[in-house]
């Protein structure tokens, strides 16, 4: 698998390129959902120091046998999750509610967090409404917790079908003076990169598709 995973980073690499992000400045985020521990092991040989997972027990799991990765919360999380799993992750990032934001503040003082913007009014994908963005990111400082920027969702569609929500997400992060923009998946990096993503969230097009699912999303 650590060939496989060499030759895709590359390719993906070339993608962003291509799209007109500075490899200094957009990091790739491996997304190990569904994929087996080896998978995360393959991207830290392939030099990937950070990872990301969308259920808390996957997250858990893995972290137990891999002890030398940035872990990113990236799924809808309940409140009650988040004490099993506050001793691995380093950025969280899809504080949506300040009922959340308080929780991770209690078992993670000082952590650092990103606030999901939802941009498509999809109820399913999570994310605060882009009004309220500003309210949350002030209560997240708040409670202490050090929000690095903000984190959303495409629609579902062809890629161009984000650009006006990932340039929705660049603005208010602009707004916001937040560095970090993770938007963008393997359909819609390019679309993200070229709308000022600074973190690429990459399953499918590093790892292939998941047991039983087709090469969507992630």
């Amino acid at each position: 698998m650590s060939d496989q995973v060499a030759v895709a980073l590359r390719r993906i690499r070339e993608r962003i390129e291509a799209a007109g992000g500075d490899l200094g400045s957009v990091r790739i985020l491996p997304v190990t959902k569904g994929h087996p521990v080896s998978a995360v092991r393959a991207a830290r040989a392939a030099g990937l120091r950070e990872a990301g997972e969308s259920y808390a027990q996957e997250l858990l799991a893995k972290a137990e046998e891999v002890d030398d990765v940035r872990w990113h919360m990236i799924g809808r999380l309940q409140s009650n999750k988040v004490r099993q799993i506050a001793g691995f992750v380093r950025l969280w990032q899809t504080i949506d509610r300040l009922s959340l934001a308080g929780e991770v503040a209690r078992r993670s003082p000082g952590a650092q967090v990103l606030v999901q913007v939802n941009v498509t009014g999809a109820a399913q994908q999570g994310g605060c409404p882009p009004e309220r963005v500003a309210a949350l990111t002030e209560g997240c400082t708040d409670l202490g917790l050090e929000v690095r920027g903000l984190m959303a969702l495409g629609p579902v569609g062809s890629p161009e079908a984000s650009r006006a929500a990932f340039r929705r997400v660049r603005e208010l992060a602009d707004g916001l003076g937040l560095p970090e923009r993770s938007m963008g998946m393997s359909g819609d990096l390019e679309v993200a990169v070229a709308e000022g993503s600074t973190l690429v969230r990459i399953g499918t097009a590093l790892f292939g598709p998941r047991a039983g699912v087709s090469a969507v999303g992630n």
